[in-house]
């Protein structure tokens, strides 16, 4: 600093004061200029500078999954438990009129939404997704004890839509890693339950297209003479996504992957057991038409 000032030229001691303060800001803004400024692709984390100029092209979102849920449970218990207790999800969709979304969960950060978790290579998702939790009672029960699946207003699903539309572009979550619940825990979960519209979500291009129904047809009649043995479909549950043990055994794990698979693809039977409809859904979703151009 005193080589600086020592640069400047005396003046008389008569206007000596009229130049001292520009020269002192003067002095100041040189140095600043100089070595002593920082990039404008510099940042601090935690104090410490990092250099942000260059950018890796190998890379992702660590958001590879998004989980929809129901809570079954209305509205203020569901803001209850997924505030207050060792359960969360990143978003909640109210049944209030019109539906409002609340988000408790930072997407940056890990929600606590789908536990022991599983599909295709990928366990514990709740390190890799973003859980959505939807105000719904899920079922209700029938006058012979049977469960009546309760529909999802059309207000709460079109809340939803752009929500989903959102987070999918953001974080370019893949189609076929739009989930439920029941589809990535099946042996203790099954929401959002057999009358969310999936079809619909395939038909506005969000999760894959819907099955084509003259190939399932054409593979159906071909069931209809022979039906698969059980481990032909639990080889083929497993290979669409489903975390099960191929034994050749019908037993509660495979009867509860089915179930939740019917749930998705052919709601109007959900009775967990094969038959030749959902081997042919199942046979046309793992043996998908080569795409144009493809060897």
């Amino acid at each position: 600093m005193a080589h600086a000032l020592s640069s400047i030229p005396c003046a008389h001691p008569r206007h000596r004061r009229a130049w001292r303060l520009p020269a002192l800001l003067a002095a100041f803004a040189a140095l600043a200029l100089g070595g002593c400024a920082t990039p404008s692709h510099t940042t601090t984390e935690g104090g410490i500078p990092i250099d942000a100029s260059h950018t890796a092209v190998g890379q992702d979102s660590r958001v590879l999954f998004l989980v929809i849920h129901y809570t079954v449970a209305d509205f203020p218990e569901s803001m209850k438990i997924l505030t207050q207790q060792q359960v969360s999800a990143h978003y909640l969709l109210s049944d209030e009129s019109p539906p409002r979304i609340y988000r408790l969960v930072d997407e940056s950060r890990r929600a606590w939404h789908s536990g022991a978790s599983a599909w295709k290579d990928n366990r514990r998702l709740n390190s890799s997704s973003i859980g959505i939790e939807i105000v719904h009672p899920g079922f209700k029960p029938g006058p012979n004890g049977e469960r009546i699946y309760q529909p999802f207003p059309q207000a709460q699903i079109d809340a939803l839509i752009p929500l989903v539309k959102d987070i999918v572009k953001r974080h370019e979550i893949k189609p076929e890693r739009i989930l439920g619940h029941g589809e990535v825990s099946a042996q203790y979960k099954e929401d959002p339950g057999p009358t969310f519209p999936w079809k619909l979500f395939a038909d506005l291009g969000i999760t894959p297209p819907w099955p084509d129904a003259s190939r399932v047809a054409a593979r159906k009649a071909l069931y209809d003479a022979e039906l698969p043995d059980v481990l032909w479909f639990q080889k083929a549950l497993a290979q669409h996504g489903y975390e099960l043990t191929p034994t050749g055994v019908l037993d509660t794990p495979t009867q509860r992957v089915m179930m939740n698979f019917q749930f998705r693809y052919r709601p109007s039977n959900y009775s967990g057991l094969p038959d030749a409809e959902s081997a042919a859904i199942l046979w046309v979703l793992t043996n998908p038409l080569p795409t144009p151009g493809s060897q």
